[in-house]
């Protein structure tokens, strides 16, 4: 899956509009920047506790990668309406069937060669704060694909109303994960949950030391 020029430069407008909003009426911050590699397969692993951040990840992304794609997996009911269809695709999301979906497993393994895709392990939302639990699949795909993976903590957005002015919320990109060890096992269900453990504590950590942001200024 590739994008064109035109795509990549409408993604890049929507993401500065979307930081309008995010970052200059209301007080998301990002941290962390550096730890994004410009170039190569990259995986943003990051809690779920908003429908906030399927908009405000890319932003944190593109902003810094201007005319580059955040794709990422979305449950196939998004898809069902042609013009949400057409909105979605545009911006990098593709459908995913609930259950295991090999094709969209397929697609995950061939982005993640030399593109950035973003991915939220638990795979639900958790509108209380709380993380969840990792899925072993995503466990599965880094085994695979081998990306560079990137935990990612986002924090505040669940307690964000729409329309609203002055709320604080951040977005924290860890450093990058080492799985030389795991990498070293052999392909299993074992070693794919060890994986997305260690994914998972990674963005505990990340929760931990940056605490949270909850309501208006």
């Amino acid at each position: 899956m590739k994008a064109h020029l035109l795509q990549r430069a409408w993604v890049t407008f929507s993401v500065h509009v979307v930081g309008i909003y995010a970052s200059f009426i209301n007080r998301l911050t990002i941290k962390g920047n550096g730890n994004i590699p410009a170039r190569g397969g990259v995986l943003i692993a990051s809690n779920h506790i908003s429908a906030y951040d399927t908009i405000f990840l890319p932003w944190a992304v593109v902003r810094h990668n201007p005319l580059q794609m955040l794709w990422a997996p979305a449950k196939e009911e998004l898809f069902e309406k042609p013009f949400q269809r057409i909105i979605y695709t545009s911006w990098g999301a593709f459908p995913v069937k609930r259950k295991r979906d090999v094709r969209a497993s397929r697609v995950l393994n061939d982005l993640l060669i030399d593109q950035k895709v973003m991915l939220f392990p638990e795979g639900t939302r958790h509108k209380d704060g709380r993380l969840g639990q990792g899925n072993r699949g995503v466990g599965k795909i880094v085994y695979d694909s081998r990306p560079i993976v990137v935990p990612t903590a986002l924090i505040g957005l669940n307690c964000w109303k729409f329309p609203g002015t002055g709320q604080r919320g951040a977005v924290v990109f860890g450093s990058p994960l080492d799985f030389s060890d795991l990498y070293a096992l052999e392909d299993s269900k074992q070693t794919h949950q060890l994986i997305v453990e260690r994914i998972m504590q990674a963005i505990t950590d990340l929760l931990k030391h940056e605490g949270g942001y909850c309501g208006d200024a």
